[in-house]
């Protein structure tokens, strides 16, 4: 048996399958059909909640909804207080006249009429000067003091961890919340800045530059989280190589670190760009558009002419536009950065 057991191994018990590396079994159907299954529930929160209102505001934008009431006089039987019908000596039902009022919604198709309808309209002109006044001035602020605050915490200092969760608080409170703080910080009397004698929330300056504030407040340490991520990433050596070269202050930062920066500073651009020109909670619960109109962005326009007028495909229409115009910034923006540093 020793010879055997060396020549050809142990013997096999009868029966038994010969010993080898374990065969995979061919994948069938099912695994295919449960990988659908699991993907079904995202598959239905897309469809049901962005394509289907997506293609239904897109509907919308293109007819005149209105809402009509009718009202119809109809005779019905008088009942006594036990729900029994009460008869006239003669034994017929007394009769009484009850008025029944029905709302009936009247789609009109008009084309392209509310896309036109938004070049006539000044409020629609008044709300795109304030939206560029907030996205041009509150984006420049953000992206600037994210980058100057990212510079300095990416050096040794005393609490340096304890500062920078600090500085990132502010993203982790909701836009609404933010705007019903800060406005009782703004206001006028026996808020905290009430002795400053600037009228915040009065003035159509000041309440718009309360609304920028508010934004720079919240979105600012979002740049700075960034830009920070991206400074640790930049190697040590080549900032030593470039301080050995005589490269030091601002030299260092404007001809090594922010060269390599461009591709990060381009994406929080264009992130900042496209969240401040649709923006609305601050402004509806920081100055609800007032005064007058001095803060009415384009975002809160649609919100008050669809919910507040009733007037639902133009409101539409102006949602769209501002959805055009985004996706065509976005578009033409990042095409030629990407030409440039291609």
């Amino acid at each position: 048996w020793e010879g055997r057991i060396g020549a050809a191994g142990p013997p096999r018990a009868a029966g038994r399958p010969p010993l080898g590396p374990p065969t995979r079994r061919p994948r069938g159907r099912w695994t295919s059909r449960v990988r659908l299954l699991f993907l079904l529930p995202a598959v239905f929160w897309v469809l049901a909640f962005t394509i289907v209102p997506l293609v239904y505001s897109l509907y919308t934008a293109f007819h005149n909804v209105t809402n009509e009431t009718l009202v119809n006089r109809v005779e019905v039987p008088r009942l006594d207080k036990d729900g029994n019908v009460v008869l006239k000596p003669d034994g017929t039902p007394r009769m009484r006249t009850e008025v029944v009022r029905e709302t009936v919604t009247k789609w009109e198709f008009v084309g392209l009429a509310n896309f036109a309808r938004i070049f006539r309209d000044p409020v629609v002109g008044e709300a795109v000067k304030v939206t560029a006044i907030f996205v041009g001035v509150g984006v420049a602020v953000q992206m600037t003091l994210g980058l100057a605050l990212a510079l300095l915490f990416n050096r040794e200092m005393p609490g340096r961890s304890f500062l920078r969760t600090l500085m990132i608080l502010p993203i982790f409170a909701t836009p609404v919340a933010a705007g019903y703080l800060f406005f009782t910080i703004f206001y006028e009397e026996g808020g905290p800045l009430g002795w400053t004698g600037i009228p915040w929330l009065s003035s159509p300056s000041w309440a718009l530059v309360s609304v920028i504030i508010v934004d720079v407040w919240q979105w600012t340490p979002f740049c700075f989280l960034v830009f920070l991520a991206a400074l640790q990433g930049i190697p040590d050596e080549l900032i030593e190589a470039a301080r050995l070269d005589g490269g030091a202050g601002w030299t260092l930062i404007r001809e090594v670190i922010l060269p390599l920066m461009v591709p990060t500073i381009v994406i929080v651009f264009l992130l900042r760009l496209a969240e401040a020109m649709k923006v609305f909670d601050i402004v509806a619960s920081l100055t609800v558009g007032g005064p007058g109109n001095a803060t009415q962005s384009l975002s809160y326009l649609a919100y008050r002419t669809g919910l507040r007028f009733f007037d639902v495909g133009y409101a539409s229409a102006i949602a769209y536009t501002l959805l055009a115009f985004v996706m065509v910034v976005v578009t033409l923006f990042f095409k030629r950065v990407r030409t440039i540093y291609a």
